[in-house]
């Protein structure tokens, strides 16, 4: 989930110069710069809250398998599929919730909801149990991205959008860096802590992490309603609108996603292939995310306090790397292509694509660690350009649904990778210490297909932009 400079969502005919109002269109005025990096501030952290957990989740991953008794592939369903049951049925309609309720109140009613529910994961007694908690924390979170993406895109002007959305990145990095050495500490002294009897409930010492872990989704609930909301804006488009007076059938087709999924299909050629791409990247990077640690404790006999150490390390000049990378390329590209957002992705994807191939296959943990490493490089870099992509072409007033749905292709599938792997692992290898194949066989059956696909987007993205633009200057 990288930064680079992005085509403008709305005209070209922004300020050039500090001295002019911050105006972009006949009468648009931006909200305060105060306000608006304050919005972006409680967004970063609470999308931070996400990831660590996500991170400590998959660092608890052998405890969990111990003391419940599983399969890697009941585990990997565990950490995956089981997050996107609920998601299904109820991502896309609340993803139109931001696009016709004010977005601070969606993202903190979701926070304090993904809060309590990482909570009650902490209390759960058994297999099911935790299911559950994982099926509906999925749930809780699935406005969040399109809302904040949503929020930002009306907050900042266009000449300062690529600066937010670079910003936002902090969230994932700080998740995916503190995650692991602060999730890996904690399980290691978790094996010295007492287990609790109370109220009848049986409390196993690791658990005591995610009841604590919830807390601070609460704090970013309360944090959203400080927000300002940014005036919506619309830029000239030629999709199809749904009167207000519609008959109620039709506003409820229109509520559960009908109208953002035929703009999709109006234009397979540019949205298809970003889609695909996405979700085979998704399902090894989620997968891979989850399985890190369970393949160097089994092939190179670490504990999770090492890889937490090793990991934070590594992950967190990766990711500051891929955020310098991801710039300097789009920059440089945007300079001679107008599908500079695609074309940076998809020769991120090659690099992702060899480091994933290769990281099993290293001698020793520091060096798959390193490998690992690359790979976080190569995609926090192309992963801005990509979300960017999709702004830029979503009607305004589907933009919510729209990137719903395109994250549902990261969410849906990136949720099965650990699954994915885990049933490689146990139909194909069966040998735990050889879980190193398992990722070898879905990294390189999987990522070198997403590449091609990303690389099939660029021409169909680029002549989507320039009718965009000409579209727009007719309005102007």
């Amino acid at each position: 989930m990288a930064v680079g400079s992005m085509p403008s969502n709305v005209s070209d005919r922004v300020p050039s110069t500090a001295s002019e109002a911050p105006v972009a269109e006949a009468g648009r005025v931006w909200m305060s710069p105060a306000s608006a990096y304050w919005g972006l501030f409680v967004i970063v952290f609470a999308t931070f809250l996400t990831f660590f957990d996500m991170i400590t989740f998959g660092m608890l991953a052998e405890r969990i398998k111990q003391d419940f008794g599983l399969t890697d592939s009941q585990l990997g369903f565990l950490a995956g599929p089981a997050g996107i049951i609920c998601y299904i049925f109820v991502g896309i309609p609340l993803a139109r919730l931001a696009d016709i309720y004010p977005r601070k109140y969606v993202l903190g009613l979701g926070a304090a909801v993904v809060g309590v529910i990482i909570s009650l994961g902490g209390l759960a007694q058994t297999f099911n149990q935790f299911i559950a908690t994982r099926i509906f924390l999925s749930a809780g979170g699935s406005a969040h991205a399109p809302a904040a993406y949503s929020m930002l895109a009306d907050a900042f002007p266009p000449n300062k959008l690529t600066r937010a959305f670079a910003l936002l990145q902090f969230g994932f990095i700080g998740g995916t860096s503190l995650g692991p050495i602060i999730g890996g500490t904690l399980v290691v002294a978790s094996a010295g802590w007492a287990t609790t009897h109370f109220a009848g409930l049986t409390i196993l010492g690791w658990q005591w992490i995610l009841i604590v872990l919830g807390l601070p989704s609460l704090i970013a609930g309360l944090l959203f309603l400080t927000v300002k909301e940014p005036a919506r804006f619309a830029p000239a488009s030629d999709a199809p609108h749904v009167p207000k007076d519609a008959p109620f059938g039709r506003r409820v087709l229109t509520f559960m996603g009908f109208d953002a999924l035929k703009a999709i299909n109006a234009k397979p050629k540019v949205y298809y292939p970003l889609f695909a791409a996405l979700a085979l990247s998704a399902i090894e990077s989620f997968g891979m995310q989850f399985w890190r640690t369970p393949f160097l404790m089994r092939t190179f006999s670490w504990n999770e306090a090492q890889i937490g150490v090793a990991m934070s390390g590594v992950v967190l000049t990766a990711s500051i790397a891929g955020l310098i990378l991801g710039s300097v390329l789009v920059e440089w590209l945007a300079k001679k292509y107008k599908d500079a957002n695609v074309r940076a992705a998809a020769l991120c994807f090659s690099g992702v694509t060899i480091c994933w191939i290769a990281a099993p296959l290293m001698p020793t943990a520091w060096s798959s660690i390193t490998v690992m490493g690359f790979a976080a490089m190569f995609g926090l870099a192309g992963a801005v350009p990509q979300n960017a992509a999709i702004q830029r072409v979503a009607p305004n007033d589907m933009r919510g649904q729209v990137t719903a749905f395109y994250l549902f292709m990261f969410t849906f599938f990136g949720q099965m990778g650990s699954f994915v792997i885990g049933s490689v692992q146990d139909v194909f290898i069966g040998v735990d210490k050889d879980l190193w194949k398992a990722l070898l066989i879905t990294a390189s059956t999987l990522l070198p297909l997403a590449t091609f696909l990303m690389f099939k987007a660029i021409k169909p993205y680029r002549q989507e932009v320039e009718r965009l633009e000409a579209l727009e200057k007719g309005a102007a």
